[in-house]
């Protein structure tokens, strides 16, 4: 899509309603733009990674697939991050509509459709992502939202940034569970799954990292991100040779390691915000994790000037 050409801009609809998406598709071809539909989440999340769409109008609540988990997927991959998500939904609820936005939409619109409303948002949205993808075509605008961006290579450094603490999945971490190797792999196939795999494990640790004090259970977490437990779990274990127990206790150390660094707060106060019961559970965590006590971590850090 061009500034000038918004009006041939790709929107895929997705939702699971026959006549819902008629009635959408109606309305957006009055504004001559291309459209694609896709029926399920499943069908859309990969209709989407093939071919792009401008922008995605998503059902919430569909078989296979729910739009959440579609959208939670579609903002961890770089090659659909910057695609703007459009919930559709009949809810009246503010939380719903509240998930929709932090799993990665940009906007919802509300059943039952009204014409002038879905044209002005498309239109907004498709211009906003005009001007965004001109900015970062001028190298004006990283993507805070891509993983690729954080620390590159060798084992997890000392934190200094709380950003980078909570950073999504690291492209480090991936590289050395397969050898580093970009061209390392049997076949084709293994190349599209560690792709896959890299999608999911990003979507696994935002969710993790959101919740870090008290992160959902293997299972939940699968099915916000529409895959079994199974798939998730293996997933870890594959990709980052750790467990998914061992990636949330690896990421409250680093939490806690940039409190012990850049903030006074007690050891009683720093357990309590990385999710730990106690400040003697924690102590004895972070010794396991750094070689020494949290206290005398924090002492050397000063003494060093860290």
């Amino acid at each position: 899509m061009n500034v000038q050409n918004r009006s041939r801009a790709h929107i895929l609809a997705v939702d699971d309603n026959p006549e819902q998406l008629r009635i959408l598709v109606e309305m957006l071809r009055q504004n001559d733009y291309r459209i694609s539909v896709a029926f399920d989440g499943a069908q859309g999340y990969a209709r989407a990674q093939a071919s792009l769409p401008d922008l995605i109008l998503l059902d919430i609540r569909m078989p296979k697939m729910d739009g959440f988990a579609v959208a939670r997927l579609l903002k961890a991959d770089p090659k659909t991050q910057h695609i703007p998500i459009l919930i559709l939904t009949s809810s009246v609820e503010l939380e719903q509509r509240l998930l929709g936005l932090r799993s990665g939409a940009v906007d919802y619109i509300v059943k039952p459709y009204q014409a002038e409303e879905v044209t002005e948002r498309v239109k907004i949205h498709l211009d906003l992502a005009q001007r965004a993808a001109v900015s970062r075509a001028s190298g004006g605008l990283a993507d805070p939202n891509d993983a690729t961006n954080s620390q590159d290579g060798g084992s997890l450094p000392a934190f200094t940034d709380i950003a980078e603490a909570d950073s999504i999945l690291t492209e480090s971490q991936l590289a050395a569970a397969t050898g580093g190797k970009a061209g390392g792999f049997k076949s084709a196939q293994d190349a599209i799954n560690l792709e896959r795999d890299r999608v999911l494990l990003r979507a696994a640790t935002q969710i993790i990292h959101e919740q870090l004090i008290d992160p959902p259970r293997s299972p939940d977490i699968a099915k916000q991100l529409g895959v079994s437990e199974r798939r998730l779990l293996r997933a870890f274990e594959l990709r980052l040779n750790m467990t998914m127990a061992d990636y949330i206790r690896q990421r409250r150390m680093l939490h806690a390691e940039h409190l012990l660094l850049n903030s006074s707060l007690s050891m009683v106060a720093i357990a309590d915000e990385i999710g730990v019961s106690s400040a003697a559970n924690f102590s004895t965590a972070f010794r396991e994790y750094a070689g020494k006590s949290p206290s005398e971590f924090r002492k050397t850090a000063k003494l060093s000037g860290t």
